[in-house]
């Protein structure tokens, strides 16, 4: 009989030091995931009692939409806190939260405007889903002031999809509504809104394209690399 004795204890420290090393950053990334949702909080604290100061409905209008903004944010680096995955976002609850939040934000009732959100269990990560979430916010917010005026009832659809297409995977978003449209003598790639504006310039961020469809409501498309490709 023959046998060989090998010593692995070196080995073994070995793994335990990397499965120590990434049980701390881990809790680093929570932290920090933590700290910036706080300070975000502390942002939107200083525009509400900013915007409670103001007499001109036209700056409580402003206020408003910038703590809507920054509540975007946030709530991206709250649900990383919570999750067990710093790398991906849930998209659903996140949009769900979100949307639930405008609808409060701007008094509609969600009897009246329809909401429907798909998402395909699509998973994007933190330097897409913020600029994912800050468009969003903003074409919603459009849709929740302009696209229904005097009551009207109506439908906004959030879709996003991956789409497989050589050489990079594309994901497809769109937020449309069901309202009475952006006005002819608008034209969105030009217009100086603000809302508008913050839109072209993420989808440049993202390397995306935008496409807008008025025929019935308003559609917008956003088509940009799916970054997880590269994970």
């Amino acid at each position: 009989m023959s046998g060989v004795d090998i010593d692995i204890s070196d080995r073994k420290l070995a793994e335990a030091q990397i499965r120590e090393s990434l049980q701390e950053k881990e809790v680093l990334l929570k932290e920090i995931h933590h700290r910036v949702k706080n300070n975000l909080q502390i942002i939107l604290s200083l525009l509400r009692m900013q915007a409670r100061q103001a007499n001109n409905p036209q700056i409580t209008t402003l206020f408003q939409e910038a703590q809507n903004r920054v509540q975007s944010m946030a709530l991206i680096h709250e649900q990383l806190y919570r999750s067990l995955d710093f790398s991906h976002i849930n998209l659903r609850d996140y949009l769900e939260t979100l949307t639930y939040n405008l609808f409060r934000s701007y008094g509609v009732d969600r009897q009246q405007i329809a909401l429907t959100i798909e998402t395909d269990d699509l998973q994007l990560t933190l330097n897409t889903a913020i600029p994912c979430g800050l468009i969003i916010n903003e074409l919603i917010s459009n849709s929740l002031k302009y696209a229904f005026p005097e009551g009207q009832p109506g439908e906004i659809i959030i879709r996003l999809k991956s789409i497989a297409s050589a050489p990079i995977a594309q994901i497809m978003l769109t937020v449309e509504d069901t309202g009475v449209g952006i006005p002819e003598r608008v034209d969105w790639e030009t217009t100086k809104s603000l809302g508008l504006r913050i839109v072209r310039n993420l989808v440049t961020q993202l390397h995306g394209t935008l496409t807008v469809d008025c025929r019935q409501g308003t559609q917008f498309q956003i088509c940009f690399p799916n970054a997880l490709q590269y994970k």
